[in-house]
């Protein structure tokens, strides 16, 4: 189907607009216009929001907590932003959190990873798996149930939620409930139908995907399944998980590619394709009524595995 008009409006707007891509920018302005295109949303009210630190690998490591209105204790997904590990702060996916927190009556725990180039692979993942044991190790403090953990994020934050459940497997950490992983980088081949369908012209490029992972990640560790979680040789013992890809995306095929090996590893698996969408719907669904069922469907499948 084509693009869904509310979508092809925004890609019309952005082309009259002009201006270089983002993998055309120095970093620190490719940050800068990140920001700007995703702002903060505190208009969408939730019971409280506070900012602490936490201990991390690389120091202290900066978290955002949402809790919804009423009493708790709570269940607690841990939010990993997108941004290909390079660009994307706890401002930019605030909107995201305030939903998902509100729409599955859950406590956010958001993640200000270490980013890319300063801080290159694996400090993303082990900064993430960090928070994740932290938030299992305290949960009755935050107002949360460490029985009742989950991870989630889009983009590079699919590929770190993807990761962190590994991790926890591995390394025998905590419990998932779920990992939900919305259009999640995966895997480092650039050559799946859909990455050379959706090459340029929706927003997420091939030219910048190479951007993001040349600044993340040294080829040499690229086969390394906390930086490419597909390139895992057994997903069994996996958490469940919900995966949630777009049509018009070049992330599209491996997302749904790495959901076929889960559910062939005999994990409980739900993937859902959204036809017309692009890469971003799940930021802008508070904004543009055809992202808001990616929205509802990710906090539906929280409130299940939470047993909500």
């Amino acid at each position: 189907m084509p693009v869904h008009p509310q979508f092809q409006a925004m890609l019309d707007q952005m082309a009259a607009a002009g201006g270089p891509a983002m993998s055309e920018l120095p970093v620190a302005d490719a940050r800068a216009l990140y920001r700007v295109m995703q702002p903060p949303a505190p208009q969408i009210a939730v019971g409280s929001v506070v900012d602490r630190r936490i201990p991390g690998p690389g120091g202290e490591l900066p978290v955002r907590i949402y809790t919804p209105e009423g009493k708790g204790p709570f269940p607690v997904c841990v939010h990993f932003h997108g941004g290909g590990w390079v660009i994307g702060d706890l401002d930019t996916h605030d909107a995201q959190c305030r939903d998902l927190c509100n729409l599955a009556g859950c406590i956010v725990v958001a993640v200000d990873y270490r980013l890319a180039p300063e801080h290159r692979f694996p400090a993303a993942a082990e900064d993430c798996y960090a928070a994740t044991t932290w938030v299992a190790a305290n949960a009755a403090a935050i107002g949360g149930r460490p029985d009742r953990i989950a991870v989630a994020g889009d983009s590079a934050g699919g590929n770190l939620a993807a990761v962190v459940s590994q991790m926890a497997r591995d390394r025998k950490g905590p419990k998932l409930a779920l990992q939900v992983l919305v259009y999640p980088v995966t895997d480092t081949a650039f050559d799946t139908p859909s990455y050379r369908e959706n090459a340029e012209g929706y927003l997420l490029t091939r030219a910048s995907m190479e951007w993001f992972w040349d600044h993340y990640c040294p080829p040499a560790e690229r086969k390394n399944p906390y930086a490419a979680p597909a390139r895992a040789k057994d997903l069994a013992g996996l958490p469940p998980a919900l995966v949630l890809t777009a049509e018009f995306d070049p992330l599209r095929d491996e997302g749904e590619r790495y959901a076929e090996r889960l559910r062939a590893a005999g994990v409980s698996v739900e993937c859902i394709r959204y036809d017309g969408l692009l890469h971003g719907f799940f930021s802008t669904s508070h904004l543009l009524d055809a992202g808001r069922p990616g929205m509802e469907k990710a906090a539906a499948a929280l409130k299940h595995a939470f047993g909500r």
